[in-house]
């Protein structure tokens, strides 16, 4: 039997940092989990939202997060941790969004 998982998952050096992404794609196993976990995104929300992105390469992803779910959060929290000293040592280089609660 074929590991379906290996069908749809790939991780290459130089590419997406080396993270596991949905094979053919540069979007992260990660990134789809923070769209499921996170936002809250049903599994065919993900798939419409991403061009050429299958609802099996979806769920691949989302059971290879489940699978490795560890090391895929500290992936995340990396990347949280590296935008926030980025934009602490660069703040003239990050745009930020302002909501301004008094009406004029």
């Amino acid at each position: 039997m074929e590991p379906v998982i290996d069908n749809h998952i790939e991780k290459t050096p130089g590419v997406c940092g080396g993270k596991p992404r949905v094979a053919g794609h540069r979007i992260r196993v990660q990134d789809i989990a923070i769209e499921h976990e996170t936002w809250g995104q049903s599994p065919d929300e993900i798939a419409a939202n991403h061009r050429g992105l299958t609802l099996a390469d979806v769920h691949a992803a989302l059971a290879y997060y489940h699978d490795h779910r560890d090391a895929i959060q500290r992936d995340i929290e990396e990347d949280r941790a590296f935008a926030e000293q980025f934009r602490k040592d660069h703040p003239d280089s990050v745009l930020t969004l302002a909501v301004d609660d008094e009406e004029d």
